[in-house]
Formats: C-alpha cells, structure tokens, sequence
C-alpha cells in the first residue's frame, strides 16, 4: 500500500460514516480507476479488510475476461453466498414476491414455466433484493473488482442502483480499467466520490516509492542507481515492481548498480513472452494445468482445470504447487479470513490475459470444448458450458447444440434474453439438424424480441421459409412474427402475415388463433381500410362461438371491444365482456400478448362501469408484477388505471397514475405506444384539472403532436392534441386536427362519443364562427351518444350541445345532463354540467353542489370558476366537508333503495347520495346491484 495514503484517507472517512452512529451516518460511492496493475486490486483488498474491521458485512465480486458472457454472473457472486445453503422456505420468505423473477437469475432456483421477465423487471427486482439486504445486515460494503470485465446484465444493473448507494447504510465500491470500462456501463465514469468528486484515478509510483520496495524486500543495502533503473523499467506499475523485486530475490541477485541492466530482461520475463517462456520451463503438464485454468477463468475448480487438461489428480496438485511458487496462480481463499474459499485464481488478471493469449488457436478452441463438457458432467449446467461452446468452432455436433438451446432457454426464463440470443446464434452456425434448423430461428427470433425487432423479422421470416411439418410450430412462429411487426407499428403487415397463414391452415381450430390475432392487430391498426366487412365478419364469427377456450374467449373479446368503438348499445357490448369474463382472464399468458384482455376491461369504463374495469386493472397489475413485467405492460397498467380514475372524475389520483405510467414509458422509450398512451393520459387528465400551460409545456417536452403514430391510442393521441389546441385558444389549429381525426374514424364505423368526443370538441371549436354546423355536430354526438345507452357519454353529449344551442334551448338540455349524470360514476363531467346549469339559471345552490362536486374530483380550474361565479352572485363559498372516499352507510342505503325500486327519480330532484354511490361504487344506475354485491364480496 505505498503511496495510496490519499486514497486510504478517502476510504476510512467513508467507512466512518457509513459506521458511524450521528446523524450524517449514510452510504456512499467510491469509484477507483487506472490501468492494469496500478494496485486496484490490493487497494481493495485492504478496503475489505477494514470494512470487516468496522463489522461490516462485505459483499464482493470480480470481473473476469473469460465470463463476460456468462449473465449475472457477478450478481452471483454478491448476493448468492447471503443466501445459499437456506432452504426453499427460506429463501421465499427471504426474496418474497421477487423468488421466481430473481432466484433463477442469481442461481438459487430454477426459472418455472411460463412468460419470462422482461429485463426491467428484473432489475427492479435485483434492487429490492439488494436493498433489502442492506438494510437487514447493514452496514453493508459492496466491492465489484475490474467491473470493465463484468457481465453486461449485472452491470448495466449496478450502474443503474449505485445512486442509491448514498441514501442506505451502503458503501459501494467499484474498481476498473478506464480504457476498458463498455459503453453500457459509462454511468461509472460519472459516478461522483465522496465531496462529488470524480473517480479517482491511482497514479503510478514515483521513484521513491519503488526504492522503498526494493529496499524493503531487498534489504536497505539496494543502492540508488538500482532502484531507479527498477522504477524505469516498471515505470512505476505497482504489480510489476512487485514481481520484480521477486525475481530478483529469487534470483539472488545483489542490489547494486552493476546488476541494474538485468532488470529489464527481469521485467520483461513476468509479462507477454517472457512470461510465457518462464511458464514453459515448469514443464508440459505444468503449462497444460495453465492453459487449462486460463481457459476456465476466475475461482477455478481444480478438478475441472485438471479435467480439462487431462492430468490425474496428484500431477494437478503438482502443477498447482509449481503455478504458486512461480508466482502464477495464489491459493485459494487468500484474499481475507472472512470470505469463503472460491477456487484457484490467477495472481493478476494481467498474467492470466497473458497465458490465455499465448495458447496455440486451435489448441484454445479444443479446450474450451473440453471445459464445455466438463462442467457439465461436473453438474454446473449448460449455461455454465454455453461461455465455453461460444469460443469452440461449428462441427456439426448435435450435443452442441442442445446444450447451446438449454442454455438460452434457461437464460431467457432468467430474464437474459441478450445472453440467450448469442447462445441461439452461435447453434445455428454448428448447424442444428436439417427438421431443427425452423425451431432454433423460432427460439432465436423469441430471444431477440424487446432488443432486435428488425433482426427478430429476419429470423422468423427465415423459419417460415424452412421445410418443417410441424403446424403448431408453424402457428407459434406466424404468430409472434405478427406480434414483433404490430409492436414495431407494422400493423398491416401483421394483418397481413395472419392472413396468408390463415388461408394456408386446413385445421379449424388452428385457423380460429390465427383469425383471433388478426382480428386484434386489424382493431389497432388506425389506418384500416376495410373496417366495416372486418367487423361484419367478426360480428358472424364471435355470435357464434361459446367461449369453450381462450382463442374463442379472445374473439368474443374482440367482438365486445369492437361493439363499443361502433357505439352498439351498452347491453351488447357488457353481454359479449360477460361471455368473456365468465372464467378468470388471465393477462400474462405466456402464448398470448395482454392486448385483449385489456379491452376486455376497457370495455366496462366507457359502458359506465369503471369500478369493474378497476378491478379487473387491478388483478392484470398483480399478474404482471408477479411475472416481472415491469416496463411496458406495467406502464400500459398505471396509464390506463389512470384513464379509468379520470373518467371516474378522481383526477388527483389519476395524475399520480399516469406520471407513474409515463416514468415507465420512459424507459422503453419516446414515441413507442406505451409512450402515447401514458402521454395523452397524463396531458388529458391536466386539461382537466385546469392547468393548461403545463400541459403544453409536458406536450412539448415529450414531442406530442404529429405525426401520431399508426396504433390506435385512447385517448386518441390526435383528439387529446386538438383539445390541448383548444384549451390554448388555437381554435383555427384544433379545428384542423378535428377535421383529421373525422377523416380518419368515420369511414372505420368508429362512432361512439364516447370513446372519442371529437364532435364534440369541434362543436365548440366551430361555434362562434358556424353556430348552426356546431349544433348540428353536437346533435349528431347525442344521438351517437344515446345509442349507446351510458348515462356519462349522452351526459357529456348533452352539455356541450348546450353549450353551443340557442339560448332558450340550453336549460332543458343541461337538466337532463345533470339527471343522467348524477345518476353515473363519471364525477367530472357533473361537476361540469353542474356548474353550466348553476350558471344559466344563477341558482346558487347549483353552483355550490359544482364547487363541492369538483373539489371532490380534483378539477382545481373548474373549482376557480364556479367560485368566483358563485361570490360574484353573492353567494357564500361552501366550506370544504371531510371527503369520504369509501362509501358510507347512508350511500350504501340510498343504492341498495335505488336497486328495489322500480320507479326512476324525477329529473327535478337529483339524489346526491345516490350520486356520491354511484361515483364511489363506479357504476352507473343499472349496474348498482351487481357493484353491491361485489361491494359486499369484497367486504366479507
């Protein structure tokens, strides 16, 4: 540890604070970085050694050259040894919801079937598990060593939690080469020390330093002439002048100024040919057990290394003294009295690189084919083997490339999709057999899916085009070929692929998967050209089918999904949901995207039953986090759970939502789908809330506005777009929009308002200049809208085309938009229909019920308004009341009388209590007895 005084100094006021018992106790970053040999290794070492001083626990792991592909493999090293040897009800107990999502990826169980987790999730996952560590044996110093080295999913994942270092009893220590370090790991190049410095670089040591070692293993007799001939040769390399001073006390060599010319040819022995040459003087079996463990990497299991290189069991014992006399390989478990032993290493990466590198080609080839099956009969696993199988050239060998399909299979389940995908394309070059060639693109394109979607086409594309007889194969491959393209936003060649397959497919119920997903891919596809006949022929095909299995649930779904967009009425469109729903849905079946059974819920907020949609949200949610899906399907999830609490007029919680939602678009991506719906969500949701200049500010921020993309979006992107217009005062713009968006949804049959209030915006859009054309719309809406039966869509209908009518006809209209939407769980728009009629009729008692009906929802802009409305009339402001969020026994009364009487109430003498129930209970009037028994399900 000479001259790293500076760096020690850095390190004990780090493990001060993280030990220490103040207040400005905490965890912190410390990043190292310099060369090879410069001492990052012994520095972290002592690091260690200091940290179990102070009783902290350490976690440590180590890059290594030869298992960068081998995924997670460092996060292994860390976390496994706190958790293995615990038993299996330990260890759930131990890593709760996250056992089946981490476990397999660091080691301790098997991946189960069934849909893997996308990498996010698991990396959410792998920081609960770190964090929970922590803070169960905390203090905790975690030390990665030559992280240029590590394996691209355990890095990219440190990288991401090493901020939070600093907010948990934590010190995370990071060691590398800087000219080494891979671009998915930069973050570290960044990461600031402690008072926000930059990594601290360790510089060589100066000429003074080097004497000092001389002398101290030399003896101080070492004359000056000889110590700074050691420092030039070494130029100050802390390891190389280590092992010089070795070699030259082994040597025997006298430390005088007459010697100092051999030091160069010393120097030069202990690195590249030198080295080399040094190794092949311990004989052949000597230099085998080398390249043997060369081959095998890091903690080297000295039976397998012997394996490997074809030596008995007392010839590798022998070579293994030989190795650390020489100063090539360090015992076993040297490195602290604390860690357990982890197999034979190689005394500096450096050395290893060396005699990796000087191993013939093909004799490198060779051995690491004999690696590959020795950990395997050792019982380590194909993935073990898989890093091997990669180096090895192809030869046709089938037990390749099985092991190579095992491997990526077990990696894809373990949330390495990227490692499965190297592992599928180096099988295809061995090759697989001729009726195998199809299955390994399958699994390929699979493996490749959320990171290579154009290279996911080739591949499958290349499946179809093989000679295989296998049918449900073929149907898997046509079908996730349709997935990739539809989520690229090629959803007309996804239709398209279907088609073709479709009419290729004698077999029925094959035929029936293969029209489901077209169906789905055709209702997306905003640019759809034959909407009508599609949904004519699935209107003959879902009529008849019984919902005996999925694909015919999927249909019937599909079919329900599309009676709503058209504006069928609301007893169709719940009759066909009811069909579906009548076993449970799931929403992460491992063969089937969640495309459908979200429509199947969706399909309950516009028929005026969010409450249900909401629990059908809620149970799709559980799903995906179970399974570890904690990018897009998560944040399709919290967008659209934000919608329905929008529509449902509980606007503060709908915005938590949908920033929730837009926080995990964020990382799929801009201008993906998922990003349009968190965007039009979170951008809706403010208009409604009345703070305009921050919407258009979010819309600017985030690129919202055209082109918009070709997957049907709801919010329809470009309606949320001209509305924003339109809050703004651009009226001429917003009318353009709407125009386009009439362009597009009419030939389509799309006429539902209340999907999609495009009429309506444009009647108030056009009004001052076209009041006729305006009401005109809006009577077009309403009608539109009664055909459709939702008490809040025909509400909404009716407001606005108030809003646009003549004087003298704007009261009749706006009081039966207040009855019909007092009697529905749409909070917002009663609170608007409220306030309009308060307003035209300057009743103050109206314009109180708005005030308080919109405080409730969160529509801050409105509450403004009508305030100053009622004031302005000289009423009183009405204080804020307790707001109850569950539903109170006299709500509970007020429904459960609704639900016995057959009389309806007069239009004049709205029930507010009934009101508040149906807003609560998330139902309109006729569904009240089924929210009420649900009500009481979940109760009990």
């Amino acid at each position: 540890m000479v001259e790293r005084d500076a760096e020690l100094a850095i390190v004990d006021e780090a493990l001060d604070q993280l030990t220490g018992p103040g207040p400005d106790a905490g965890g912190a970053l410390l990043a190292f970085s310099g060369p090879a040999g410069l001492g990052k290794t012994t520095l972290l070492a002592e690091l260690r050694r200091r940290a179990h001083a102070r009783s902290c626990t350490v976690l440590a792991a180590r890059g290594g050259e030869q298992e960068q592909s081998q995924p997670f493999h460092v996060a292994r090293q860390l976390i496994q040894p706190q958790l293995a040897g615990t038993s299996e009800q330990e260890l759930r107990a131990a890593l709760g919801g996250w056992y089946s999502i981490v476990g397999p990826a660091l080691g301790l169980c098997a991946p189960e079937q069934g849909p893997p987790p996308d990498p996010q999730g698991l990396r959410d996952g792998l920081d609960w598990v770190l964090t929970h560590l922590v803070v169960k044996r905390a203090p905790v110093t975690l030390v990665l060593d030559d992280a240029h080295w590590a394996d691209p999913e355990s890095l990219s994942w440190l990288a991401a939690f090493a901020p939070r270092a600093e907010h948990l009893p934590l010190l995370l220590v990071v060691a590398y080469r800087p000219d080494e370090l891979p671009a998915h790991a930069d973050a570290f190049r960044t990461l600031p020390g402690r008072a926000g410095q930059a990594p601290l670089p360790l510089a060589p040591l100066t000429p003074a330093a080097v004497a000092a070692l001389v002398r101290e293993a030399l003896g101080d007799h070492a004359d000056d002439a000889f110590c700074k001939e050691a420092w030039a040769v070494t130029t100050g390399n802390p390891f190389e002048a280590v092992e010089l001073t070795a070699k030259v006390r082994g040597r025997g060599l006298r430390p005088v100024e007459e010697n100092a010319p051999q030091l160069a040819d010393l120097a030069a022995a202990q690195r590249g040919s030198g080295l080399v040459a040094r190794l092949e003087r311990l004989g052949p079996s000597t230099v085998r057990f080398a390249w043997a463990c060369a081959v095998l990497g890091t903690a080297i299991p000295q039976d397998i290394a012997a394996r490997v290189a074809a030596l008995g069991t007392e010839e590798a014992a022998g070579a293994t003294t030989r190795l650390r006399d020489a100063r090539i390989l360090s015992a076993a478990g040297t490195t602290s009295d604390h860690e357990p032993e982890t197999g034979l290493e190689f005394v500096h990466p450096l050395i290893a690189t060396a005699i990796y590198r000087a191993i013939p080609d093909a004799l490198r080839v060779a051995l690491h084919g004999k690696a590959a099956a020795a950990v395997v009969d050792a019982g380590l696993g194909s993935s073990a083997a898989a890093r091997h199988l990669l180096e090895t050239h192809p030869e046709n060998d089938p037990w390749v490339v099985r092991t190579l399909r095992e491997a990526a299979g077990e990696n894809l389940r373990a949330g390495a999709p990227d490692a499965a995908r190297r592992q599928l394309a180096r099988a295809l070059r061995e090759p697989p057999d001729f009726d195998e060639r199809a299955a390994v693109l399958y699994e390929l394109g699979c493996a490749s899916l959320l990171t290579e979607p154009a290279n996911t086409v080739n591949h499958l594309r290349a499946a179809l085009a093989e000679p295989f007889d296998d049918p449900t194969l073929r149907q898997g491959i046509v079908i996730r070929l349709a997935q990739v393209l539809a989520h690229s936003d090629r959803l007309a060649e996804a239709s398209e692929s279907l088609a073709r397959e479709i009419a290729r497919t004698p077999d029925v119920r094959a035929r029936l998967g293969l029209q489901s997903e077209q169906f789905m891919w055709d209702a997306f596809n905003a640019a759809e050209t034959d909407s009508p006949a599609r949904s004519r022929r699935l209107t003959r095909l879902a009529d008849r089918l019984t919902g005996r299995d999925l694909t015919e649930r999927y249909v019937i779904a599909l079919r329900a999904w599309d009676a709503c967009l058209r504006g069928e009425p609301v007893d169709v469109v719940l009759h066909h949901a009811g069909r579906v729903l009548e076993r449970p849905f799931s929403w992460a079946h491992e063969d089937r995207g969640f495309e459908v059974p979200v429509l199947a819920a969706m399909v309950h907020m516009y028929a005026d039953r969010p409450g249900r949609a909401e629990e059908l949200f809620e149970a799709g949610t559980a799903e995906f986090e179970r399974q570890g899906w904690r990018g897009a399907h998560l944040s399709f999830a919290y967008s659209l759970r934000a919608y329905i609490r929008y529509r449902r007029g509980r606007l503060v919680e709908a915005e938590e939502l949908a920033r929730s939602g837009l926080r995990l678009a964020e990382r799929v991506g801009r201008r993906t789908p998922v990003h349009w719906y968190a965007i039009a969500i979170l951008l809706t949701t403010l208009l409604a809330r009345g703070r305009v200049d921050e919407a258009w500010e979010l819309a600017r921020e985030h690129e919202f506005g055209a082109p918009f993309p070709a997957a049907v979006v709801f919010p329809d992107s470009q309606t949320v777009y001209a509305e924003l217009l339109l809050a703004r005062g651009e009226v001429r713009a917003a009318v353009a929009e709407l125009e386009a968006v009439d362009r597009r949804l009419t030939p389509r049959g799309i006429q539902n308002p209340a999907w999609c209030p495009w009429q309506l915006h444009l009647a108030r859009a056009v009004a001052a200049d076209d009041p006729q054309r305006a009401r005109t719309l809006a009577a077009d809406a309403v009608r539109r809208a009664r055909a459709f039966g939702a008490p809040s869509a025909i509400g909404q209908a009716l407001r606005v085309a108030a809003e646009v009518a003549a004087p003298q006809d704007r009261t009749e209209l706006l009081r039966e938009a207040v009855t019909l939407l007092s009697a529905s769980p749409a909070g917002y728009e009663l609170a608007r229909a409220l306030a309009a009629l308060g307003y035209g009729l300057r009743d103050a008692d109206l314009l109180t019920a708005a005030v308080v009906t919109a405080r409730e929802c969160g529509a801050d802009g409105l509450v403004e308004e009508a305030t100053e409305i009622l004031t302005g009339m000289g009423g009183a402001l009405p204080a804020a009341p307790p707001r109850a969020d569950w539903v109170t026994e006299e709500e509970i009364r007020a429904a459960d009388l609704a639900v016995r009487s057959e009389k309806e109430p007069e239009p004049t003498t709205p029930d507010w209590v009934l009101s508040a129930a149906c807003r609560k209970l998330g139902t309109d009037r006729s569904g009240l007895r089924a929210a009420l028994e649900a009500f009481a399900r979940s109760s009990t």
